[in-house]
């Protein structure tokens, strides 16, 4: 193992997952088994005591209201993944196969819609397609009440994650057996079905579970963008619990979005494991588009990616400017202040504790096969389940900072701890070897070896893990206070006021909103880092010969 100093360091350590351990323990297991008992009982309050007797565990899919919640919501995150998949394989295909000027910055630019809150996102489709939307007005049609305003904000989500790992499983195709299938007379879309689709399948399968999990757990877009026909599970479980206080029903819908969540997440894990396997291949090489017909697919795949998912950002622009410099001004109140103070603290706080965690998790699993699988937990489990589990479980806190803040940093904790194992593992041997052979103890070699080298992978996790502090939206909506109100539960609450001068505020706080969200993409996506870092650690070790 490529950390085995590390490793050695830390073996009689095992403190250090007493922490992110407790927090998955106290924070989401424990609040998760309180609704799997809610929910089977059929009864929750917020005291612990009955509430509305449910019926029984199949109650959602004997009532019909209820049960085309549930199957609509397997529908959208179908019918996502297969407009996902249709989109996505030419796309990753092109992108992978042509050589040509901004390839390099069009694979940069995937990674924005990851860091583009939930809210804004809803906001951009609006802007574009809803009743005065810009190319809806422009085109005459109105997508207002029907399922196109949810299948294209999830498309704007979903349909990079599929062309990017389309890109990475394409590179891992052999070139050796591509070109020894075209020379035994197969045509390039034969050679393709039976020598590249066999290898990119696993990837491309393990892509559109996490699309069908973020589709099917989503909350912000379904909210804003579903109506009252289209809203999903996820939506339902928060008008019963907000406005209808049936915590009966939500407890066991909730248990039945744990359920499904679950399973598909199995599916994904099983993926990921043959994914694992480590291989070397000689990859296709790329080459520049010759002739009419390929640089129509280049120009074609680049206009599909920039109208879904490069407009709606445009949109939020666009109608943030067009709102008017008055619009600007007036916007900046005392309350917006109080929630953009709130939303820069939280997030600053919440980034804090999650890297801490993140680090202490990533550490302990260097060891531990199964705790490294335990990251994965607060991606399967939707914030809205979580936010309900600790409102059942913790009643007399679900007004406390500390709660709050705790929720945050539990949801994008993982994000550092993923970030940093991926980093432990690709740690070059040879550089600790180098060290330790020179005399430097494993806590030396660690300081001046190993974490300027894991420098890119931290900052890159903590980057993730604050675009998603900044965006975080359901666990606001359940756990917050009056005087705790962020950018987006504000933006919501613009959104719920009759008058075009609230929308246009709400478009504005949008763009602001998102403008905090692109500071985390350039830490993300910083271009020198790497090497830097990189050249960094390789001068410590020369520096070691002579301490």
């Amino acid at each position: 193992m490529s950390s085995v100093f590390l490793t050695d360091w830390l073996r009689h350590r095992v403190w250090l997952g007493l922490l992110p351990a407790a927090a998955l323990l106290v924070l989401l297991i424990a609040p998760l088994g309180r609704l799997v008992l809610a929910g089977w009982a059929g009864d929750a309050n917020l005291s612990g005591a009955a509430s509305e007797p449910m019926g029984s565990l199949w109650s959602p899919w004997q009532d019909d209201y209820l049960r085309w919640r549930v199957l609509w919501s397997l529908a959208q995150a179908g019918l996502t993944c297969v407009l996902a998949f249709t989109l996505g394989l030419p796309l990753a295909w092109v992108l992978a196969r042509f050589e040509f000027a901004a390839r390099t910055l069009v694979l940069r630019l995937l990674m924005l819609p990851f860091v583009v809150p939930t809210l804004v996102a809803a906001l951009g489709v609006l802007a574009l397609w809803g009743p005065q939307g810009v190319l809806s007005g422009w085109l005459g049609v109105n997508l207002q009440d029907t399922p196109w305003l949810l299948l294209y904000g999830n498309l704007f989500f979903n349909l990079c994650l599929v062309v990017r790992a389309g890109v990475d499983a394409l590179g891992q195709v052999n070139a050796r057996q591509v070109a020894a299938a075209r020379s035994l007379g197969a045509t390039p879309w034969r050679a393709f079905w039976r020598v590249e689709w066999p290898s990119i399948a696993p990837w491309l399968m393990s892509s559109l579970c996490l699309v069908f999990l973020y589709c099917f757990a989503g909350f912000g877009l379904a909210l804003v963008l579903g109506g009252q026909r289209y809203a999903t599970v996820e939506v339902e479980i928060y008008t019963l619990v907000a406005h209808e206080l049936q915590l009966g029903q939500a407890s066991v819908l909730a248990l039945w979005m744990l359920l499904l969540t679950g399973a598909v997440a199995l599916i994904y894990a099983v993926l990921e494991k043959r994914l694992g396997a480590p291989s070397r291949v000689e990859p296709v090489e790329r080459h520049r588009p010759q002739g009419l017909a390929q640089w129509l697919s280049v120009l074609g795949a680049l206009g599909v990616l920039f109208v879904i998912c490069a407009l709606p950002i445009l949109a939020i622009v666009w109608r943030a400017l067009e709102a008017g410099w008055a619009t600007w001004v007036a916007v900046w109140d005392a309350e917006v202040g109080a929630a953009l103070w709130n939303t820069l603290r939280f997030s600053a706080l919440a980034l804090a504790v999650a890297t801490l965690l993140g680090v202490l998790h990533a550490l302990a699993a260097q060891r531990s096969v199964l705790w490294r699988a335990a990251a994965f937990l607060p991606f399967v489990v939707s914030p809205v389940t979580v936010a309900f589990g600790l409102l059942l479980l913790y009643p007399g806190w679900t007004a406390s900072l500390p709660l709050l803040l705790a929720a945050y940093a539990v949801l994008a904790y993982p994000f550092v701890a993923k970030s940093l194992s991926a980093g432990l593992d690709s740690l070059p041997p040879h550089l600790l070897h180098a060290a330790r052979t020179l005399g430097a103890s494993p806590q030396r070699a660690f300081w001046r070896v190993t974490l300027p080298l894991l420098r890119p992978a931290l900052r890159r996790g903590m980057a993730f893990a604050a675009a998603t502090a900044l965006g975080e939206f359901a666990v606001t909506l359940f756990l917050s206070r009056p005087e705790w109100t962020t950018l987006t539960t504000l933006i919501y609450q613009r959104l719920g006021h009759p008058g075009a001068s609230r929308l246009d505020e709400a478009f504005v706080l949008a763009c602001v909103l998102m403008l905090l969200a692109l500071l985390a993409f350039l830490l993300i996506e910083w271009p020198v880092a790497d090497r830097h870092e990189r050249r960094r650690s390789l001068t410590s070790v020369g520096a070691l010969r002579h301490a």
